[in-house]
């Protein structure tokens, strides 16, 4: 692979440093923070299909929602974001409300979105919009109505931190962070429980990692799981659900 020499790491008027990044075969982030890419290698926009959507049961359960709420560990670069509201744009009924909520430590730059979603022409519309929206200065909780049957919010700040000052519930998760070996954090058992906690009865989640810790606290946290194989010649995929009481 080649590396370019380029990196990305904005200084807010505030103080606050967005996302730590350098370039990789030219449009590829790689998060320098974490020693990661922002995505899958292969195609992200495809691997949010198979992994995010299909491992939660969409956009099939949209079907027979009114209100829909995603929540996601790792807005990265929006692109499972972009991607989704793609697809709920496809499928949703009239009247319906998709509110899609992700929690990010390092939220990029407008111009960084920009770069990274660039590389999919099936994503432009979205990727406009939700560069043209985003601020300046990311930071706090960042909400946008995308338009008028979806809305995003970015909570900025530590993953555990933000969740348990939430009092959101969510009827699926996309469980993003950077790689179980670079950012334990992100799936530690005290976090996952977190998860659980605020995923309502029936309620799912969906994940390319496979470690067995990752497992292992899911299903501690009480979660009933599954392994599916993964995306692009990965072996392995987790998605699992919370049982109605």
């Amino acid at each position: 692979m080649t590396q370019s020499n380029e990196t990305s790491a904005h200084q807010t008027q505030s103080g606050e440093t967005t996302a730590p990044l350098t370039w990789h075969d030219g449009d590829m982030p790689y998060s320098t923070a974490f020693g990661d890419h922002f995505y899958c290698q292969t195609d992200g926009r495809l691997e949010c299909g198979h992994v995010f959507l299909a491992g939660n049961g969409l956009p099939e359960r949209w079907q027979n929602a009114t209100e829909f709420r995603i929540g996601e560990l790792g807005f990265g670069t929006g692109l499972n974001a972009a991607e989704t509201w793609r697809q709920w744009k496809i499928h949703r009924r009239p009247g319906s409300h998709l509110h899609f909520v992700s929690f990010e430590l390092h939220p990029m730059q407008a111009s960084d979105i920009d770069r990274a979603l660039s590389r999919w022409p099936e994503i432009d519309a979205e990727r406009k919009a939700l560069v043209t929206l985003w601020p300046n200065e990311p930071k706090g909780q960042v909400t946008i109505d995308l338009d008028d049957q979806t809305r995003l919010t970015v909570v900025c700040g530590d993953a555990r931190e933000s969740l348990e000052a939430s009092d959101f519930t969510f009827d699926a998760w996309f469980l993003d962070g950077f790689a179980p070996a670079r950012n334990s954090a992100m799936w530690s058992a005290e976090l996952m429980q977190l998860v659980f906690e605020r995923t309502r009865p029936g309620g799912s989640f969906a994940t390319y990692a496979a470690a067995g810790f990752v497992r292992r606290n899911l299903i501690a946290a009480g979660y009933t799981v599954e392994r599916r194989p993964g995306f692009a010649g990965k072996r392995e995929m987790l998605c699992g659900v919370k049982r109605a009481a």
